[in-house]
């Protein structure tokens, strides 16, 4: 990757501007220049830099000197006389994945915009943003808008989408890396695409910190019938990230690397001391319910009665705000957090970054780690404390990549058809359009570029009437063709409920969560519950369901018991608990990226890389080797043992938990088939157990079952489809496209279906859809996802492919030490506290002395 060749001799910035940058003794960088350059140029142009790099000012920097030089327009208002400035219309657009880094860098922007006096009105539209203020920004749009995909697709469907955008120049896309990986980034595309025709002149800068495609990205940013790619613009590398691994405090007997589970509860006095000797630290995990139980047990530790706070998406805006707040004034010490911090907010006193649990995946800790430490000129700090021990092998992986500044974000997306549905709706919201303009236009987005006529016309249909097995139902009829040939809302109720149910983040269904004064549950006092107190957040309805009254949770940092539900709240107050319950969130969890699954087992194949490990985890390597064996690189090792009166059969793909659970769901059907009797399997991110009653070792020793079959390709075929045919999951993944098409509405004016009658609704339309039209396009789109995300049949059959001729069997008369992680997962239930810890530590000591022994 280099830095282009300038396009013209070095920019000047205007005397405004750099007397501001002399006042703050900073010196404009070269590639903030450069983009200055190449906007006069009108180029479109991606930047990659590294954070503290000056990267988002480097972005504004163009609109900032060009609004300068507009500068504002006076207008007279008719009942006071009076002159005010208003804007000349909407400039600049900036799009943000989250929408704390929206509200941060308006407010980091208003500082030059005020020092230097700029004309420049600058604001922000997110889903927190008062229904007035939307509503006045669509009549008079201030100059520089910033705001999130899913606000862009509610402003490109309304009638005054020409006006509002017509004066556009410039739309500026942070994190890219980020918005891109998902169906939000199918949207966006799809908007960007609208964008290029109700602006002409618009020209993009894309930012982003951590790209392994570079190219994939500079495509995203220009229509795909022109240009096939935008400039690219490479910072120059700041200092290194420092990134270390934390190890147990050999001064504590208690202290221990754990065989299994995801708490490190074990590393919670390490932590808080951490916290303590640095300025401010985030620490972040990769869970909700992981971050409610970290910030329970350092409270539990405070001593010290540190400022410590928590941060997730679940926590109402009010108390997420307060906490931004306090950390952009330097008032906390710390505050534990999910991937709601993971971009771009820009906090300059933060120096330690610590990620629980293993990282995942290189880019995303390297984004995380680079929260840290504002400043190009000083490293990162980051710490990494694995839960397990075979986390232990993926911290040290990760840790390798950061040393490499390796990436590993995962190429550019195809363009989900659902998604396309969406957007076909949201369209013909905003103004009645022609069919052939708006696949041109569809085509000009980067992941539909390659988008057939037939899937085109396959998705209009769909909107237009359900498809052909739902034809005869007029719900499903949204949109029709006027005499002109162009195709119109039917109802301005569709409309409506577009509006309502416009993005592609389908969570499962919330309640909100009221705190109340408590009614003293068991006091024998009976009685309605005062409706005041403020709401604390939002949680799923599932988890819900498992609580009776008077059980208590944890949750937004507080222990908290269960009064009652009215409608679509939870009514609590506030309990003492020792062990309260944790809300789970489905879909929380990330999956350990290929890049990583590969180093991890480079790591374990090659003892000359266990120099670094702690003493616990290199010595359970050893015994593994003594015992057992270690797979290589490209290699899968297959372990069979008695257990009980049980045979399992234990398998290290190292593919994550996604695929390793689709693996064992077929894996059980071809046991079945042979005779083996199987009763179930668990899987981890590393590693499958199956178990049954067939002796495995006898049937594989005596060629009754072979492993060359039992794991050959073809079970992505006539297996997978039987097994997808039954498959609650595969129906859990055609709800979501579902919602996302807007067949199904989750919310209407007043109220918002439950997941019972969401799933009735989208499980008999998916019975329908597989018996009468099984090429439907919403079945499609559930299989092309479960290819790649809830099944990740991708990843499976990459590696299957991989293991062909390289499956070593080893049959042992006991669990193996490298199969305790994953027989610790045999009927454990999500249960959070010390209770289950010591549970699971018992269990663990006697798998431990059988494997160890």
């Amino acid at each position: 990757m280099t830095l282009l060749d300038p396009v013209a001799p070095p920019t000047e910035l205007p005397q405004a501007f750099a007397r501001w940058f002399s006042s703050r003794g900073w010196t404009p960088r070269p590639h903030q220049l450069e983009l200055l350059a190449r906007a006069r140029q009108d180029k479109s142009v991606l930047l990659i830099a590294p954070t503290g790099g000056g990267k988002t000012l480097a972005g504004f920097l163009p609109t900032l000197v060009e609004l300068s030089e507009r500068g504002a327009k006076a207008k007279t208002l008719v009942s006071t006389g009076r002159d005010i400035k208003r804007s000349q219309g909407l400039h600049t657009l900036y799009i943000s994945p989250l929408k704390a880094l929206a509200v941060d860098i308006a407010r980091n922007l208003e500082t030059p915009v005020a020092e230097m006096g700029l004309p420049i009105r600058i604001e922000t539209r997110t889903g927190d943003t008062p229904v007035s203020k939307r509503t006045r920004q669509r009549k008079d749009p201030p100059d520089i808008l910033l705001t999130t995909p899913e606000q862009l697709a509610l402003l490109l469907a309304s009638a005054d989408a020409p006006y509002l955008f017509g004066t556009l120049k410039r739309v500026i896309l942070d994190e890219l890396h980020a918005l891109v990986l998902s169906k939000r980034g199918d949207l966006l595309s799809l908007g960007l695409a609208r964008l290029f025709r109700l602006a002409p002149g618009l020209h993009t800068i894309g930012l982003s910190a951590t790209v392994a495609e570079p190219d994939d990205l500079r495509r995203y940013l220009v229509p795909q019938a022109g240009a096939a790619m935008a400039d690219l613009v490479v910072a120059k590398g700041g200092a290194d990230p420092h990134v270390t691994m934390l190890e147990p405090d050999t001064r504590d007997p208690d202290a221990r690397i754990p065989w299994a589970g995801h708490t490190a509860r074990h590393a919670y006095p390490q932590i808080y001391e951490l916290i303590k000797q640095h300025k401010t630290t985030l620490v972040f995990v990769n869970t909700r319910s992981q971050a409610e139980l970290i910030f329970q047990e350092l409270w539990r530790i405070n001593e010290d009665d540190l400022p410590i706070a928590l941060h997730h998406g679940s926590l109402d805006v009010a108390q997420r705000r307060k906490v931004e707040a306090a950390m952009a004034q330097s008032k906390l010490r710390a505050v534990v957090c999910t991937s709601s911090l993971d971009l771009g907010i820009d906090w300059g006193d933060i120096d330690l970054v610590i990620n629980v649990g293993a990282p995942k995946g290189s880019s995303r800790l390297l984004q995380r780690i680079g929260r840290a430490n504002h400043r190009l000129d000083e490293p990162s700090r980051g710490i990494l404390v694995p839960a397990n021990r075979f986390e232990v092998l993926e911290c040290r992986a990760a840790i390798q990549a950061v040393a490499e500044q390796a990436q590993d974000t995962p190429p550019l997306r195809t363009g989900a058809l659902d998604v396309l549905a969406q957007h076909v709706l949201g369209t013909a919201c905003g103004e009645p359009f022609d069919a052939d303009v708006l696949f041109d236009e569809a085509r000009n987005a980067a992941p539909y570029r390659d988008l057939t006529r037939a899937d085109f016309d396959a998705v209009v249909d769909f909107v237009a009437t359900g498809g052909y097995a739902l034809k005869a139902y007029e719900r499903f009829a949204k949109i029709r063709q006027d005499k002109n040939g162009r195709w119109r809302v039917t109802h301005p109720r569709f409309a409506q409920a577009y509006r309502m149910n416009v993005g592609t983040i389908v969570e499962a269904s919330m309640l909100k969560v009221r705190l109340v004064r408590s009614r003293a549950v068991g006091s024998g006092r009976s009685g309605p519950i005062g409706r005041g107190g403020r709401i604390l957040g939002e949680v799923e309805e599932y988890f819900i369901e498992m609580l009776s009254i008077g059980d208590t949770f944890v949750f937004a940092g507080e222990v908290l018991r269960y009064e009652t539900m009215v409608e679509d709240e939870v009514y609590v107050s506030r309990a003492h608990d020792d062990d309260p319950k944790v809300p789970s969130y489905e879909g929380g969890k990330f999956p350990l990226s290929t890049y990583l699954a590969s180093r991890v087992r480079d790591i374990l194949a090659d003892p000359a890389q266990w120099a670094p490990l702690p003493q616990p985890v290199r010595e359970w390597l050893e015994i593994q080797t003594w015992r057992s064996v270690l797979p290589g690189p490209r290699e899968l090792l297959v372990e069979t043992f008695p257990r009980a009166t049980k045979n399992y059969l234990v398998c290290y793909p190292f593919e994550g938990r996604l695929a390793h659970q689709t693996l064992g769901m077929l894996l059980t059907r071809r046991l079945e088939r042979a005779r083996m009797r199987p009763l179930g399997f668990v899987a981890n991110e590393y590693a499958l157990a199956v178990w049954g009653l067939g002796d495995l070792s006898l049937a594989i020793k005596r060629g009754d079952l072979s492993l060359t079959e039992l794991f050959a390709e073809d079970m992505l075929g006539d297996d997978l489809e039987a097994w997808l045919a039954e498959s609650a999951l595969m129906k859990r993944t055609f709800r979501t496209n579902a919602i996302i098409a807007g067949l199904i509405e989750r919310r209407s004016v007043g109220k918002e279906k439950t997941r019972r009658q969401v799933t009735i609704s989208t499980d008999l339309i998916y019975d329908v859809l597989r018996k009468h039209q099984p090429d439907h396009l919403l079945l499609r789109a559930a299989r092309a996802d479960a290819a790649t995300g809830l099944l990740d049949i991708k990843r499976l059959g990459e590696m299957l492919s991989r293991i062909q001729g390289r499956i070593i069997h080893k049959p042992l008369e006991h669990v193996s030490p490298l199969a305790v992680p994953v027989m610790l997962e045999i009927g454990r239930e999500t249960v959070y506290g010390e209770a289950s810890d010591a549970l699971l530590a018992e269990t663990a000591d006697e798998l431990v002395r059988e494997a160890m022994s």
